[in-house]
């Protein structure tokens, strides 16, 4: 494969539009030899859950996406958002690109949140060379946004190895500042309709990613879909604008130097009054209207992912609930899958928006009091 057959590999991947489809093999294909993974997560996230900063952790997993498409210049690349971290694969020639934009991404978390975030570089040979792979496939939430799916193990590993220290990438120099326009936190969390926002992460069990493993993928998402939308956390139309201060304060933390900072959250404080006027009235500007946007974020929402597993936030009442919980415990018991699973009232969204006019930005959903880092919590404590 060429250079540059390798760098638009990504590009060339068919979609599937139904979410059904991450249990189908065919829509996989391998990563070129010749690439890497980028991987970061806090240090500690389940500490920085308990004292309610979990606003500042889903801001710095998304920071990690938003640091490495902006220093590559390029969005369609595969990534992952995992609440308290994050995955992008890249071709090998971006490899420097992208440790320097890891490396200051540590520093800004850092200095600006207060949170420890590690960070890895991991070459998919080395992966295949232990025996795993590292197969992607596109989801088409909507006619301009698609997101990676992974399988094969081989994120997990890279996972493991960056927490056992291996493949680091060190942290730039205080003051260093990664590039992350287009991040955008101002939006408040959103309250379920259903019952609860539930984060679930199953993943196969002794019996490995088999033919029992993508039925249970199957069974559970059959279960949620009765619920309207795949039990999509947002609404339809797309949240309700509000004032955040959390929010603001994180979105000009991102776009700004502590000197012009003051003068960014003004900006940012005069975006959200203009766009709550046109939306209460029903107006546009420049062309923008706020309820098209609205409904294409809900739309362009990574609520359902597969990273080596299921990973789920969803809005559902509680004897849907029920029902998932019996056929993951079922499948535990049988050694098919491994669970674990949180609940919270509300769900969290944390926004990449470089270009504000164009229809392909894109939104991260988590549960708002700890959500995957939770549930990923809640699964290591039944391993042990």
């Amino acid at each position: 494969m060429s250079t540059q057959s390798s760098e638009n590999f990504f590009d060339r991947i068919p979609v599937f539009v139904e979410f059904e489809g991450v249990v189908d093999t065919a829509n996989y294909q391998p990563l070129p030899d010749d690439w890497v993974l980028a991987t970061a997560d806090i240090v500690s996230s389940t500490e920085a859950i308990a004292e309610g900063r979990y606003k500042a952790v889903n801001t710095a997993g998304a920071s990690v996406i938003s640091a490495l498409l902006n220093a590559v210049g390029k969005k369609d690349y595969p990534f992952v958002f995992g609440g308290d971290g994050a995955l992008v694969a890249l071709p090998v020639s971006l490899s420097e690109k992208a440790r320097e934009a890891l490396a200051a991404v540590q520093s800004w978390v850092a200095e600006e949140l207060g949170l420890n975030l590690r960070a890895a570089l991991v070459p998919i040979a080395d992966i295949r060379a232990i025996g795993l792979d590292v197969r992607v496939a596109r989801f088409a939430v909507s006619p301009d946004v698609s997101y990676a799916m992974f399988a094969g193990g081989g994120t997990s590993w890279a996972e493991a190895q960056m927490k056992g220290g291996k493949y680091a990438v060190g942290r730039a120099p205080t003051g260093t500042r990664p590039d992350l326009t287009g991040l955008s936190c101002r939006w408040n969390p959103i309250e379920a309709r259903n019952g609860a926002i539930v984060s679930i992460i199953a993943v196969p069990g002794t019996t490995g990613a088999n033919v029992q493993f993508r039925k249970l993928v199957s069974d559970v998402l059959a279960v949620a879909a009765g619920q309207g939308r795949g039990a999509h956390p947002l609404p339809a139309e797309g949240p309700t604008v509000k004032f955040t201060t959390a929010g603001v304060d994180a979105e000009a933390r991102a776009a700004a130097p502590p000197g012009k900072r003051f003068t960014r959250k003004l900006a940012i404080i005069a975006q959200i009054i203009l766009i709550y006027v046109l939306d209460k009235f029903g107006l546009t500007a420049g062309g923008w209207d706020p309820k098209i946007y609205k409904r294409e974020l809900a739309q362009n929402s990574d609520f359902r992912k597969f990273d080596d597993g299921l990973k789920l936030t969803i809005d559902i009442e509680p004897e849907r609930l029920r029902r998932i919980e019996m056929l993951l415990d079922q499948a535990s018991a049988a050694g098919i899958a491994r669970y674990g699973l949180h609940k919270q009232d509300s769900a969290l969204i944390t926004c990449f928006v470089p270009t504000p006019m164009a229809h392909d930005h894109i939104h991260f959903i988590d549960g708002a009091s700890g959500g995957y880092a939770m549930a990923a919590s809640n699964l290591k404590a039944k391993l042990s």
